[in-house]
């Protein structure tokens, strides 16, 4: 009984160990500069799916909404058709709303775009250095910019169009 006793103690340190350092390696490499409420948003540079390049940093002095979503993903899905609403409503009033679409490849991208009529523009992030960069976990996440380009909001998860709407009149008045 003795030696399973000191085999269970051992099992356990090293569990312990293995998960502290898992812990202080995490904390060490996370990427601490991704953007959160008040700060200014990295700049970033993707093709769009109608083949054009563009980067964030062109749309300076315009009020912007980033949605970075997927296709397989059911609230991106049912979120779609709110910012469909609101880029049409807000297109031509300063207001920029741009859908990143996490590591998909085009035609996929393409056959949703198309069958949800959607005709904002959609940016590829097709290695995920987008992603990376503002520190996406869930998807649908969100991010208000005001026209100085700092964030005046972030949403993990699927926005009402409600909240959508609000949002995009904070960020513009």
């Amino acid at each position: 009984m003795g030696k399973r006793n000191k085999s269970l103690q051992m099992v356990i340190l090293a569990a312990i160990i293995l998960l502290g350092g898992f812990a202080i390696g995490s904390a060490l490499f996370a990427n601490d500069s991704v953007p959160v409420v008040g700060s200014k948003v990295p700049n970033i540079k993707l093709q769009q799916l109608n083949g054009d390049v563009q980067e964030l940093a062109d749309l300076k002095g315009e009020a912007i909404v980033l949605n970075f979503w997927g296709t397989w993903c059911e609230p991106c899905t049912r979120e779609m058709p709110a910012f469909q609403r609101a880029h049409e409503e807000w297109k031509d009033k300063g207001v920029s709303i741009i859908a990143v679409n996490n590591g998909e490849d085009p035609i996929t991208v393409n056959n949703y775009v198309n069958a949800m009529n959607i005709t904002f523009p959609i940016w590829l992030d097709s290695k995920k250095s987008a992603a990376k960069a503002y520190g996406i976990r869930p998807l649908p996440t969100t991010f208000f910019i005001k026209p100085d380009g700092t964030v005046h909001n972030i949403i993990l998860g699927e926005v009402e169009e409600s909240v959508l709407q609000t949002q995009i009149k904070e960020i513009t008045s």
